[in-house]
């Protein structure tokens, strides 16, 4: 099955990608042979392989084997489905184990199917077909809920859940993490002045041109809540994270939206941000503490500046 992303503007055809965890090689080959020509398959031989591929990869559906040696199915799918990084893979469960209590185990356990060998290659292509567009009906909805209405950007959910992706990213890879706040300044004066509704144009003015800034597979920007708003990115020191909302941070000044506030005549942002090398010990809602101290410094310095803490606890401060 095909699936279409967006790359550049442009539409790329992909293979949805199907992870196969069974001990035995000639059964994996067979699923290989039936699925292939459709599919991106991957191959594990081990329930402990076979969960680090599945945390590692971008699966649209995993077939499980329930009897494999040392860990078995069953353990696997809790695991899996007690796994952020993993819970919402679908899994079809497949074994010789034709009892209906196990088949209603696995389903209680959160497997979308249960499939019995020896199984015929047209029942197992078209059940693997079906799931695969009902995960992929899924996931449209899920980005729904997860978009903030007003501004098209993510919202609140959707940052909460994916910041502890990234952080994890951050820690196995020993990559730079880097998250900011910031906020509009003065906006409850702004809404005061010139009405709710134009409050409203504001934040979406303000989104979108921010959001344009963040565009790599490794970023995030969202809508925290009101004016407030939250981004994170990997792979960058301080000093160039620093500078990046700098420029970040001009260009919403440079949209020149009237305003005539005690910070001067343009709608401004303050940001406070941080950068870290996460470990195992860190936890990312206390980095995300120390960017709203940040911000809190960049409104009492004056708005409208960036203020920092960079990966060796320095401050950093567009002006003293």
């Amino acid at each position: 099955m095909k699936n279409y992303e967006k790359d550049g503007g442009n539409p790329m055809e992909t293979m949805d990608k199907i992870l196969v965890i069974d001990d035995s090689p000639v059964q994996t080959e067979f699923l290989s042979s039936i699925l292939r020509s459709d599919y991106d398959i991957t191959a594990c031989h081990t329930a402990e392989a076979g969960l680090r591929a599945a945390k590692e990869g971008s699966f649209s559906l995993i077939l499980l084997d329930v009897v494999m040696p040392e860990m078995d199915g069953f353990t696997l799918l809790k695991e899996l489905k007690g796994t952020e990084l993993t819970r919402f893979i679908p899994v079809i469960l497949l074994t010789s184990l034709a009892d209906i209590q196990y088949e209603e185990r696995g389903l209680l356990l959160g497997a979308v199917d249960y499939v019995t060998k020896p199984f015929s290659p047209v029942i197992i292509k078209a059940r693997v077909n079906t799931h695969i567009q009902l995960y992929h009906y899924q996931m449209q909805f899920r980005r729904q809920a997860m978009v903030d209405e007003l501004t098209g950007v993510a919202n609140r959910r959707r940052y909460e859940e994916e910041c502890l992706v990234r952080w994890r990213e951050a820690v196995r890879f020993e990559l730079p993490f880097s998250i900011c706040m910031f906020d509009i300044d003065k906006f409850k004066l702004y809404n005061d002045t010139f009405g709710h509704p134009a409050g409203d144009k504001v934040i979406a003015a303000v989104a979108k041109t921010a959001a344009g800034f963040f565009h790599r597979s490794t970023d995030l920007f969202a809508r925290y809540g009101g004016e407030e708003f939250v981004a994170l990115f990997l792979g960058s020191d301080g000093r160039t994270a620093f500078e990046f909302l700098q420029t970040v941070r001009e260009a919403v000044e440079n949209l020149h939206i009237q305003h005539n506030s005690p910070v001067g005549p343009w709608v401004t942002i303050s940001v406070g941000g941080v950068t870290v090398v996460p470990t195992t010990r860190d936890r990312p809602e206390d980095f995300l503490k120390r960017a709203d101290a940040m911000l809190y410094d960049a409104k009492r310095l004056g708005r409208n500046m960036v203020v920092w803490c960079d990966e060796n606890v320095r401050q950093l401060r567009e002006r003293e």
